[in-house]
């Protein structure tokens, strides 16, 4: 039976913010369908998953916190309901955040950030270097004091995603497995999409969720056309031996000489180090610099770790914006909508995301948490009559001249 080519609503992108936009609007009712070649892959494939919305405040984005912390706040919930419409395990831990400093000067950072948290009212306590290698006795004995955040917590992006694509098929969602080449518009409106084999979707809304990729869909008029830039980021795995404990109770974060870096342990004894920072525009090469950076700044924060097996090693591409935060919702152009640009923080923003998508796929209207995330705060304004060619702006000119000179007459 061929797929349907009608439908309510056409996300564009299957990673796991398109997935969790189209179960939730099939849970409305919306007759809802999903282009992407491979669902359920994208950065979710190579995120460590941390869901750390009082570790993750930077100075600049307070803005960006309260989103944070509702989604965050959801995300017990979301996982349990999402286990239970699907019967898969996605690794939810709350374990809680470690972020440490080495040297004095990675101290005082990390100090002004315990500032900045506490003026925004978050739950995080100051521990001495003693304190902290009691927390976790693995640490390296140089660690000069850090910060333990115990609301934070984590999941396997990876499980998530599969967990999404199973929730989107038994909530009746159609899967379209192409590319999506370029967006109709047609009368001023989004009519669809066209896929690489040239099939035709028709659709009352489209959502253009198609993370770091989403600036780069035709047909998209310039005016509404998403700022999101590629951020390479390059993460490695190892592998605690069979019936060896893990070295790390939580997460453990930290500054190293001006660079950041995480250590992520998994209950299956997977430990994820990363992430690099790279504006290398749609480069996915994993480097030899990467890896050694990552590995000599974990080296320093768990020398132990140095013996373990390294499994993988691998590079993705976050959606960045030019205010980090993402743009959600209505564009100037009726019809299309937008669910992109959650740069570092896509598996955090999960489930509000796919809640305030779905809710203004029904109702029109976005939930006041996420207004402040609007399209249209970067949108330029849609083409004058300078853009026009000459002769069309010379015919609109003698028309307004002859308006002008009836409205005097009479």
């Amino acid at each position: 039976m061929p797929a349907r080519t009608t439908s309510d609503v056409l996300v564009i992108g299957g990673g796991i913010i398109g997935l969790a936009t189209a179960w939730r609007a099939a849970q409305q009712g919306l007759g809802t369908a999903v282009a992407d070649p491979a669902p359920g892959g994208g950065a979710a494939q190579v995120a460590a998953g941390m869901l750390a919305a009082v570790t993750e405040l930077h100075h600049g984005e307070q803005a960006l916190l309260a989103l944070n912390l509702a989604s965050a706040e959801r995300y017990p919930d979301f996982a349990a309901e999402l286990t239970e419409a699907t019967g898969q395990d996605l690794g939810h831990r709350v374990c809680g955040t470690l972020a440490v400093a080495l040297d004095a000067d990675d101290r005082a950072e990390l100090r002004e950030l315990h500032l900045l948290q506490q003026r925004s009212g978050l739950d995080s306590q100051w521990l001495s270097g003693r304190e902290c290698r009691r927390l976790e006795p693995m640490l390296a004995p140089g660690v000069r004091g850090g910060l333990r955040v115990d609301g934070d917590h984590q999941i396997d992006p990876r499980r998530l995603a599969a967990a999404l694509v199973t929730a989107c098929e038994r909530a009746g969602v159609t899967f379209h497995r192409q590319r999506a080449a370029r967006l109709t518009v047609t009368g001023g409106r989004v009519r669809g999409a066209v896929l690489d084999d040239g099939t035709a979707l028709t659709a009352g809304q489209v959502v253009l969720a198609a993370g770091s990729l989403s600036g780069e869909l035709a047909g998209v008029p310039a005016h509404v056309l998403p700022p999101v830039r590629p951020v390479k980021g390059q993460v490695l795995r190892l592998r605690m031996p069979a019936g060896r404990a893990p070295f790390l109770g939580r997460t453990v974060r930290a500054v190293v000489r001006g660079s950041s870096v995480y250590l992520v342990p998994r209950e299956n004894g997977e430990l994820v180090v990363g992430a690099t920072s790279e504006e290398l525009g749609w480069d996915t090469t994993v480097t030899a610099g990467g890896v050694y950076a990552l590995l000599r700044d974990a080296h320093e924060l768990v020398p132990g770790l140095s013996e373990l097996p390294l499994t993988e090693t691998r590079a993705g591409l976050r959606p960045g914006s030019p205010d980090n935060a993402p743009l959600l919702g209505p564009t100037a152009l009726p019809g299309l909508h937008l669910a992109t640009g959650h740069y570092r923080n896509g598996v955090l923003l999960t489930p509000v995301t796919g809640d305030a998508m779905a809710h203004v796929l029904t109702t029109g209207a976005l939930p006041d948490a996420v207004r402040p995330f609007t399209p249209t705060r970067f949108e330029s304004p849609p083409p004058g009559p300078a853009a026009l060619p000459a002769a069309q702006q010379h015919g609109r000119r003698a028309q307004q001249a002859r308006h002008d000179q009836e409205e005097q007459t009479v």
